[in-house]
């Protein structure tokens, strides 16, 4: 396989024709393209019309949208406390990337209620997400006394 056009350097004849070869055998093979757009369909006839080859939506970009994130509590020691009722998937997300990017931070949970599933579909609670993801979590009727001083 062909690395990602984005991780390409300046670009060989060969590497040109391997491109090239790729998206023709993807054309080759008559499967019809739905666009997401009548403008990229557009464009796509553009590009057929002046006989240069495409690939489309082929690769995958990650990208990071900066945030700012607020801990509930940051105790004199520098522990952060998060406290949640309700777990949502978005905030599941916020916490994971909060804790990647922030690898040096002591942050912890602190639910109303940790055996609650993460979802009615799920069996996972909040409680074994944390474990999965090592953050420390404790039941607000059961905070370590370690954790506060």
């Amino acid at each position: 396989m062909y690395p990602p056009l984005h991780q390409m350097t300046k670009t060989s004849k060969e590497d040109s024709i391997a491109w090239a070869q790729k998206a023709f055998d993807n054309l080759k093979q008559k499967k019809k393209i739905k666009f997401r757009s009548k403008l990229e369909e557009s464009l796509a006839s553009l590009l057929q019309g002046l006989g240069i080859s495409y690939q489309y939506e082929t690769e995958k970009l990650s990208y990071t949208i900066a945030h700012d994130y607020t801990p509930d509590f940051v105790l004199p020691n520098y522990v952060y406390l998060e406290a949640k009722g309700y777990w949502s998937a978005a905030d599941r997300r916020k916490i994971l990337a909060v804790t990647r990017d922030n690898p040096g931070i002591d942050l912890r949970m602190v639910f109303q209620s940790p055996y609650n599933k993460i979802s009615k579909k799920s069996k996972t609670t909040y409680a074994q997400w944390c474990d999965r993801h090592s953050i420390p979590w404790a039941a607000y009727h059961d905070i370590p006394l370690e954790w506060l001083i």
